[in-house]
């Protein structure tokens, strides 16, 4: 799964990656947590271009009548997106971009204590992972944006530490996943393969990252031998 990540890179180079028009202000963000609003990137209409938006991490499916729902809609498993009804719509028309530069992930090192990593580039350079969003209309609050990130089986550096991993596109794919006019979704659901493994590292890091409330550099300081 994928229930915490991070996007430290600046707008330029945001903006560098994934094509868009104009260069984002992004806060660096080290501890980016579930009901939490997070940049997405996607296409409003065939041929427009790409652009960049808050949305809340948690789909609410157009259809919802609690909107708490979302609460546990913060991934979306790769293998049945045409199945489930919360996000079969989405995955034929509102598919997007998650900009990060790093996941965590905790390792059980015995019954009471996890040993919290972080997945990220060798490079640090940041990357996209595939997710879906949707637009829910509050009845006091107008419309309400929401994503989810999707997932898929592990490759060998995540099976050690969870069965699951977030689905990372290649940047080849991006323009492929975010045309609202590609509805071919056999197609669209071979591109959430693993990861590749090379260049790519998990490294500990502080317990400082347990608390979802705590979004500081230190998320991502590596552990220190002995603290």
């Amino acid at each position: 799964m994928c229930g915490r990540y991070t996007l430290t890179a600046p707008g330029e180079v945001v903006a560098e990656l994934f094509e868009l028009v104009d260069v984002p202000p992004i806060l660096p963000r080290y501890n980016l947590a579930p009901t939490q609003e997070a940049a997405v990137v996607r296409v409003a209409a065939p041929g427009a271009p790409r652009t960049l938006a808050a949305l809340r991490w948690g789909l609410i499916p157009y259809w919802a009548q609690d909107p708490k729902i979302g609460n546990r809609l913060i991934n979306a498993r790769a293998e049945s997106l045409v199945d489930k009804p919360a996000f079969r719509d989405s995955f034929a028309r509102k598919r997007c971009l998650v900009p990060a530069d790093g996941f965590y992930e905790w390792k059980k090192l015995d019954a009471k204590v996890k040993q919290p990593y972080l997945i990220h580039r060798q490079d640090r350079r940041p990357f996209a992972f595939a997710g879906l969003w949707s637009s829910w209309r509050s009845p006091d609050a107008g419309r309400v944006e929401t994503f989810t990130i999707i997932t898929t089986a592990p490759n060998g550096l995540m099976r050690p530490l969870h069965d699951r991993m977030p689905a990372i596109l290649d940047p080849k794919d991006f323009a492929a996943w975010l045309d609202p006019a590609n509805r071919n979704t056999a197609v669209l659901q071979t591109l959430l393969a693993p990861a590749p493994e090379a260049g790519w590292q998990a490294t500990p890091v502080s317990r400082a990252v347990n608390h979802a409330d705590h979004d500081a550099p230190d998320c991502i300081e590596p552990l220190v031998a002995g603290a």
